[in-house]
């Protein structure tokens, strides 16, 4: 007889004990506050849906909120974050009052949830549909931006948040494999941001499918570098368990030879296995392929049947009772047999909203294949004339489109891509948006003329195409799109829009290294065709687009004269977005010139402008570099002030990891660092961001604090996966190179701690030379090589000594010659760079001998500007110079150590805490270190350190220069030494002390080579 299994989420999982601990470990996480993600992979029908199911039940049996979505394949185009719509869409209509509160907290989330759940509709006043020309009044700093999509992205992750402090919420993201654009954007943006919520994120994808260059892939790589995301991987089943599942499945026992005939040809998947059970009790006849393993079963239905589970086929997402009686053309009576017995043998399930859909992808990709051409374009044209005569909502245009266009009605399917194209972008979905776009310009010359949608051409489509390629982070292609536009421009075109084309194709230009000079012919370009018209809005850009770029190549004079050019067409005809941009750039002249006071008021200014008219772009950017220039004065203070305001103002509006809301938490972060006011865990973990670059401006200044804080292990994972995004931002290098620097230097690698400094010098100087920040580079690596001399002066090696030595001495020379060659954006050398310079002239006295006491003290004074941790480093090195000089160091040490132990700056501390036990200086707050014995020892502390250090093969020189004695005295503690063990040299005075346990034994690189 024939027997028609259970489906598998009816029978008790199956082996997969390990992958479910895992899953629940994680769980259990995040119930504590520790939030996480984990990603599943695995073959096609190896069982994922079944695991997540299980995970499911087990997370609202403990009292969580699940959440659930799935990714469809839509092929072309496809819908804007569908998974986490069809996931968030509980929240809507929850009767929970906090959750409901927090719904309607934020607005951004109605582009998501079902018109009417939860979310009161901005007024058209605050919110109007945005135009091309409406973007002109937008700042756009980096393309990979987009107001809405940040928005929308904050949105998300605040609502989780806020629920996850009554209850765990758990989110479970299916066929990641299918997910668009926006929806990747937004995994990327909610894994990099999980901090101490109560949550966890579940997301599986088909292993196969992610293919080289599939999109899913680079996302992949990324996230599972984050720390708190964990890969599990679903393998198919062993032999015993596969032949325990297929038992499982039966309703009743199999001949013993039929199991092990499904078991084999399974293979271990689960999906096969089901697959092959349910076609017959015997197998031997089965072909070999999948795909017709899945249509044999599709041939044992009805022919009316057959023709419903086509008709889902081409629908390619669940489809309801009357969508299925209208297209099939069935009878009522027809359709529910065909449904049923659909149903019956498990070809189909019934959803919870009462649509339908196949039980598993493989099979609608087959049947989807086995269509016939005519077929198919008539089955996708009957959807394509439902949709148009019935409203579906949101993503109607989109679903509109891809019928049409699959049954090539394109005269339908142009304006739909174009109607999509808008709805995606108001979504803040530029992916989605690019993708539609595309799709129009390929069927752009199939359409005639009179059936292309008015005020459309294909200059348009090409601009759009460059806009929504760069907001969503490609700029290579951004560039490619505007190259093309200004190849369409033809001699009818109005100046003004051949003029915005061209800045377009700046613009692009501008994000892509090694297109300078053709971005600035770009723009050369655009200001020829509007240089001598009257103003207007085009104008009034171009001039300040103009402006940053004469800027950028040190042309402040024209640069001034384009910025005020700007200024004054904007006012005259209303462009306020194109002044406040102006005003922003002529504030940055003015501080490049030295003219803090004018500087601060241009921007100001902007601020206020762009407040006014709700530019927050432009006001966040004008913050950003009010920020900077208290900054670069060493008023770290009142730059710590504005950037907090400014990062306070971006999360007002929506632009927390807009290109200047992170440009301002990046500088929050670095002068929190100098500061010494170091936050916790959640300030650096932004992982990936908008984009892998964007974040790793966070993370680069993060392994600073990582580093400082003795997280060795940790920091040096972090600097490795942010060495890749060096070429991204001059800013990464110089702050994750020098956190690897020091690294090297805390963990007594000095000679890797040199190399590092001369590598990064030589990677900086073949970008841009002579970097101010050089200094500072320098400046670490000469205290590494002081030390790296200092050792082999000790073991005797003259000439490891001397290599170490002139190592030193070429960082010296390179660091002083930044100092002078170097442009600081003031126009002279501020604070930071001074202390710095101070450090390194410092560091080098200690090259070829004792540190010079004076240069040190100057070292932590001229830090003293604010910058708390350097001069807590400065002043360790004074206490050496000090003790080196015989002069007293408690007051630099006490001043080192209460920083580094209220900073919780490991390395530090241990540092100033063993200096002043070898010089026996006692420390507030800190009790003496009692040796752990475990015999009787008759030496003081003071005799076990001389003779510890003479075990090391020390003369008596050296061991005095260690513990800051005379020579003279070692001689004394030498001779009580050997008259307490009764030796009569120093060998035997060493290897007594070995053999009654006095000593521990030495590491294994050190050789003990005591002198007689």
């Amino acid at each position: 007889m024939l027997l028609v299994p259970r489906l598998g989420s009816g029978i008790p999982l199956v082996a997969r004990t390990h992958e479910m601990r895992r899953l629940r470990a994680a769980f259990a996480r995040a119930e504590r506050g520790e939030a996480g993600a984990a990603l599943l992979s695995g073959d096609a029908g190896v069982g994922k849906t079944r695991l997540l199911t299980a995970l499911g039940e087990h997370v609202e049996a403990c009292g969580a909120l699940l959440l659930t979505g799935r990714c469809i394949d839509v092929r072309e185009g496809g819908l804007p974050y569908l998974p986490f719509a069809e996931a968030l869409a509980p929240l809507g209509s929850a009767t929970d009052p906090a959750v409901a509160a927090a719904v309607r907290a934020r607005p951004a989330l109605g582009r998501l949830l079902p018109q009417g759940q939860g979310v009161e509709e901005p007024r058209p006043a605050e919110h109007p549909p945005m135009t091309s020309n409406d973007r002109e009044t937008m700042v756009r700093p980096r393309p990979e931006q987009d107001l809405g999509q940040l928005q929308l992205f904050d949105a998300v992750l605040g609502v989780l948040t806020e629920i996850a402090e009554a209850r765990p919420v758990v989110i479970l993201l299916e066929d990641l494999h299918w997910a668009d654009a926006s929806t990747r954007n937004l995994l990327s943006f909610l894994l990099s941001r999980l901090r101490a919520q109560r949550l966890l994120v579940v997301g599986s994808y088909r292993e196969e499918d992610v293919h080289r260059r599939h999109p899913l892939r680079g996302l992949l790589s990324e996230l599972v570098r984050l720390a708190t995301v964990e890969r599990v991987d679903l393998q198919p089943f062993g032999a015993v368990d596969a032949r325990k599942f297929v038992e499982a499945l039966a309703d009743e026992p199999l001949p013993p030879d039929v199991v092990g005939d499904i078991v084999t040809r399974s293979e271990g998947n689960p999906f096969f296995a089901e697959e092959l059970l349910a076609t017959k009790t015997e197998c031997n006849d089965l072909p070999a392929g999948l795909a017709e393993v899945l249509l044999s079963r599709l041939e044992r239905l009805s022919p009316d049947a057959r023709r419903v589970a086509r008709v889902i086929s081409v629908a390619n997402e669940p489809v309801m009772h009357a969508a299925l009686a209208e297209v099939s053309g069935l009878g009522e009576l027809e359709l529910d047999e065909a449904l049923r017995e659909a149903v019956q043998h498990h070809v189909l399930v019934v959803l919870s909203d009462g649509s339908y859909t196949f039980r598993h992808a493989l099979l609608q990709e087959a049947v989807y294949g086995d269509l016939l051409p005519g077929e198919r374009s008539r089955t996708h044209a009957a959807y394509a004339a439902r949709i148009k005569a019935r409203p579906q909502g949101r993503g109607h245009d989109a679903k509109l489109a891809y019928h049409s266009m699959q049954s090539s009605d394109l005269a339908t399917a142009l304006p739909a891509l174009l109607r999509a194209m808008d709805e995606a972008e108001k979504l803040g979905a530029p992916g989605s948006a690019l993708q539609h776009v595309e799709q129009a310009l390929s069927i752009w010359d199939a359409v005639t003329p009179a059936d292309r949608p008015d005020g459309v051409d294909e200059l348009k489509l090409l601009y759009e195409a460059s806009y929504f390629a760069g907001t969503s982070g490609e700029p290579e292609r951004a560039a490619a799109f505007a190259r093309s536009a200004t190849q369409a421009l033809t001699a009818d075109i109005p100046n003004d829009r051949a003029a915005k084309v061209w800045r377009r194709l700046a613009d692009a230009l501008l994000a892509l290294e090694g297109t300078l000079d053709e971005a600035v012919a770009a723009i050369d370009r655009a200001w020829d065709l509007v240089e001598d018209t009257e103003p207007s809005s085009a104008r009034a850009w171009v001039l300040a687009s103009r402006a940053g770029f004469l800027r950028i190549l040190d042309q402040p004079e024209a640069a001034l004269d384009s910025a005020l050019a700007a200024v004054a067409d904007a006012q005259a005809v209303g462009a306020t977005g194109a002044e406040a941009s102006a005003l922003v750039t002529l504030g940055t002249l003015a501080d490049s010139r030295g003219d803090a006071a004018e500087a601060r008021e241009r921007l100001r200014q902007a601020q206020r402008k762009a407040r006014d008219v709700g530019a927050y772009n432009t006001e966040i950017r004008a913050t950003y570099f009010l920020a900077l220039s208290h900054d670069d004065q060493g008023e770290f203070a009142v730059a710590l002030d504005h950037a907090s305001h400014g990062v306070a103002r971006a999360e007002e509006s929506g632009l927390s990891w807009s290109v200047y809301g992170l440009e301002l938490r990046a500088r929050q972060l670095m002068l929190r660092y100098l500061m010494g006011d170091w936050p916790d865990e959640s300030a650096g973990r932004a992982g990936r961001g908008v984009s892998s670059a964007v974040a790793a401006r966070i993370l680069a200044i993060w392994s600073l604090f990582v580093v400082a804080r003795g997280r060795f292990d940790e920091g040096a994972k972090l600097l490795s996966g942010l060495r890749q995004h060096w070429t991204a931002d001059m800013q990464i290098p110089l702050s994750a190179g020098g956190a690897g620097i020091e690294l090297a230097y805390w963990r007594g690698d000095d000679a890797g701690a040199v190399r590092q400094a001369e590598d990064l010098i030589g990677w900086l100087e073949r970008i841009e030379p002579a970097l101010l920040a050089g200094i500072r580079i320098a400046a670490l690596g000469v205290s590494a090589a002081a030390r790296l001399a200092a050792e082999a002066r000790v073991r005797g090696d003259q000439a490891a000594a001397e290599a170490a030595v002139a190592a030193g001495e070429r960082l010296l020379a390179h660091g002083r010659m930044c100092s002078v060659a170097g442009q600081p954006r003031s126009g002279t050398l501020g604070p930071e760079g001074r202390a710095w310079l101070a450090r390194l002239e410092a560091a080098a006295t200690c090259l070829t001998g004792r540190g010079d006491t004076r240069l040190w003290a100057a070292a932590a004074e001229a830090f003293g500007y604010g910058a708390v941790y350097e001069q807590a480093v400065c002043r360790w090195h004074e206490a050496e110079a000090l003790l080196a000089a015989d002069t007293g160091a408690g007051a630099a040490l006490e001043a080192a150590h209460a920083v580094a132990v209220r900073l919780g700056a490991i390395p530090l501390r241990d540092a100033v805490r063993d200096l002043a036990h070898r010089a026996r200086v006692e420390l507030a707050g800190v009790e003496p270190a009692a040796p752990a014995r475990t015999v009787t020892n008759p030496l003081t502390d003071r005799e076990r350190d001389v003779l510890e250090r003479v075990a090391l093969g020390r003369t008596n020189r050296q061991v005095g220069e260690e513990l800051y004695i005379s020579e003279k005295t070692v001689s004394v503690h030498l001779s009580r030494v050997m008259a307490k063990l009764g030796a009569s040299r120093r060998a035997e005075a060493v290897a007594i002390a070995y053999d009654r346990g006095l000593l521990t034994a030495p590491p294994r690189d050190q050789k003990v080579n005591s002198r007689d």
